[in-house]
């Protein structure tokens, strides 16, 4: 519903409302000028803030224009109410509303032509579209940004001026304010008009689409990595665009939503997006061999259905969950895991996904991750709960957060020796369930209160100086990634980022090594015993990965992946299904401490981390890391560079064979048409149906 700020802003637009209708009855021009002014404020900031609240008013059809309207009538009313209904100003103010929604119309109107006519049937990244076709600059930001609040709100000059009007008995002061909203509505809408025609008008769907085609004629892509999905789920093509720029094949990144690409991590892949499936199914995709899916989503049909390419799910991380044998995944050619596991887990479901058609491929995203080596003399160890979100179902033991999370917070926080705690829930936490993000809430505001009490506990000191070092240089690295990297706002709209957005090599080269240092200052702008919570994109999940010690996490795939650190790890049986029982039906707990959602177990992890020498599963975690991840050697992006080498020859093997089945036909066809008018060959190629003479 909003913060208690937004809340408290949406009571003052609707108590406004009222307050100047009672202020015209009254009528009282100073009050009305008082509640007036909180209606505009009050609006706007929850217009600034993109607040719920306010989007829910256009559902009870009290939307923007209606709420400028009712504050315009009121006016009118208490202009009436004054006894200025027979003076010309009251004329003026009537014909200036009039006239002033009268221009509303051709506004609206041509923003809405100007952004249907910019925006392309396909947007795309590091594609030379420049040189194929001329795509006009987008207008001015500050023309289309906001346009129908900026339009509705140059009725501020006539408001004010017919208030101050009212109150000084003269007109003057009325027909100037009425000359300036007039005058600039008019201008507005003018500065629209060369937009609409000319020069500054786009190329049609299809040249930019025959531009597309062109270029794809002249790349010639080999390995297409295809993904479809919400904003949230960016993560799960974003985790693949590293892997995607290694390959030994020609790269190509296929989207279906536009909020996708706005949400894509920086990248030297070229990218399409593409959110017609029309659109998709004509593109010029010959040359492609292997089509890559990280998600089983309804969209992957439309690539699906091309036979030229073979089709391989890899999925966007690797569990336990049902979700990683979900049976639509027998309609790939091949489905690939990180290792023996994953084709355990298909053989186990009998979703009928064949055991030949699974290659194992390890996972090269977690190349990042660093090896264990013990926590550093000097440092209290840190301890990383990383939950996973509720998911659809309502199943108790998708996570942990909503039976345990508080438990095993404040079993951590109040540790003997003390352990740093670093909490990263999942992006997606609290979006189905209400109790889970409440204890997502209540999770924070317990970390944050314990954060609170270490940094006034005097055992505790920190090195401010490095600390303000370490801000310093975060300020400054942020700064230059923001001067390299800009926005596509800077670059005015969609199409004219299409048309720029090849990206500068140097450039992505410069800004990953700047990632690298912004996260090692992030580390150290805060003492190395202070509880976090951390959301957000950055710091990633692997760089928690290795300044953690220890972690808690329930059945996911980060628990998979926190495996190839050789660290200890707990995952919470939050549905009770046993020690043994849970380990039975989750491979990846077998080496990890088994959590009830009283989390009193947690000590048993705690002296893991305190006593490697002592730790019974360190040799455990060493063989499941084997059979979840695959063998360290060769590296996981040979194994996948050398599974799209195959995968793409036995789709060439296919096409070849395809291509002969189709000249032979051509030459049977060729030798019926030779056969003497009357004749027919038979099954065996014999004449028949002819009697010789």
């Amino acid at each position: 519903m909003g913060s208690a700020a937004e809340l408290a802003a949406a009571a003052l637009v609707l108590l406004g409302f009222p307050a100047l209708m009672l202020a015209a009855l009254v009528p009282s021009v100073y009050a009305f000028a008082a509640a007036a002014a909180v209606t505009y404020l009050a609006d706007h900031y929850l217009h600034r803030k993109g607040s719920y609240l306010i989007n829910r008013l256009s559902k009870v059809r009290a939307g923007l224009s209606i709420r400028f309207l009712i504050r315009q009538l009121l006016l009118i009313l208490l202009l009436a109410r004054l006894s200025l209904s027979n003076n010309l100003i009251f004329y003026g103010a009537i014909a200036c509303f009039i006239a002033f929604y009268g221009l509303q119309a051709p506004h609206g109107a041509l923003v809405t032509l100007i952004r249907n006519r910019r925006r392309m049937p396909v947007a795309t990244r590091n594609i030379d579209l420049k040189s194929r076709i001329r795509i006009p600059d987008a207008p001015r930001r500050s023309l289309l940004h906001r346009s129908a609040e900026k339009m509705l709100h140059l009725d501020l000059a006539a408001v004010a001026g017919l208030l101050v009007s009212a109150v000084m008995d003269s007109a003057v002061a009325g027909f100037i304010g009425i000359g300036i909203t007039i005058g600039l509505g008019s201008l507005y809408v003018l500065a629209l008009m060369p937009y609409v025609r000319g020069r500054k008008i786009p190329p049609s769907a299809d040249k930019v689409l025959a531009a597309v085609d062109d270029w794809l004629a002249a790349y010639k892509p080999e390995t297409v990595l295809y993904f479809s999905g919400s904003k949230d789920s960016a993560y799960q093509v974003n985790m693949w665009l590293e892997t995607m720029e290694r390959l030994e094949s020609r790269p190509l990144i296929i989207l279906r939503e536009r909020v996708i690409l706005s949400s894509l991590a920086p990248t030297t892949v070229p990218v399409i997006c593409v959110p017609g499936g029309v659109h998709l199914m004509n593109l010029e995709l010959s040359t492609v061999r292997v089509a890559l899916y990280a998600a089983n989503v309804g969209k992957n049909i439309h690539l699906l259905r091309v036979p030229t390419m073979k089709h391989v799910f890899i999925g966007h991380g690797d569990s336990d969950k049902l979700a990683s044998v979900n049976p639509f995944s027998k309609v790939y050619d091949e489905v690939w895991t990180a290792g023996r596991a994953g084709r355990d887990r298909y053989a186990i479901a009998d979703v009928g996904v064949r055991d030949d058609d699974i290659v194992e491929v390890g996972r090269p995203q977690l190349a990042p991750i660093r090896t264990w080596q013990g926590v550093p003399e000097g440092r209290i160890p840190t301890v990383l709960y990383a939950p996973t979100w509720e998911g659809w179902d309502g199943n108790p033991g998708n996570t942990s957060i909503v039976l345990a999370g508080e438990s095993i917070v404040k079993k951590l926080v109040k540790a003997d020796p003390p352990v740093r705690v670093l909490y990263k829930p999942h992006p997606f936490t609290g979006t189905v369930s209400a109790q889970a993000g409440a204890a997502h809430r209540r999770i924070t505001a317990l970390i944050e209160k314990a954060a609170a009490e270490r940094a006034a506990d005097s055992r505790f000191t920190a090195d401010a100086a490095a600390q303000a070092q370490a801000t310093a240089e975060l300020t400054r690295i942020e700064a230059r990634i923001a001067e390299l990297s800009g926005t596509v706002g800077d670059k005015g709209d969609e199409a004219e980022a299409s048309r720029d957005g090849v990206v500068d090599v140097k450039k992505h080269e410069e800004i990953a090594r700047l990632r690298a240092e912004w996260d090692a200052a992030y580390w150290r702008s805060f003492p190395a015993y202070e509880h976090r919570v951390i959301t957000g994109a950055e710091p990633r999940l692997y760089d928690c990965f290795n300044v953690s010690d220890a972690m808690v996490s329930d059945i996911s795939s980060v628990v998979s992946d926190f495996i190839a650190s050789g660290k200890p790890y707990a995952v919470t049986d939050s549905a009770e299904l046993g020690v043994e029982e849970f380990k039975r039906q989750n491979t990846a707990v077998r080496a990890a401490v088994i959590l009830s959602n009283s989390a009193g177990e947690l000590g048993g992890l705690l002296d893991a981390v305190r006593d490697p020498s002592a730790d019974p599963l360190a040799a455990d975690r060493k063989e499941l890391k084997r059979y979840l991840l695959g063998p360290d050697e060769p590296k996981s992006i040979d194994q996948f560079n050398a599974a799209v080498a195959d995968l793409a020859r036995k789709a060439e093997t296919r096409n070849v064979g395809q291509e002969a089945r189709a000249a032979a036909g051509a030459a049977e066809e060729i030798e019926l048409a030779d056969v003497l008018p009357g004749q027919r060959l038979s099954s065996t190629g014999d004449t028949d149906g002819v009697t010789a003479g």
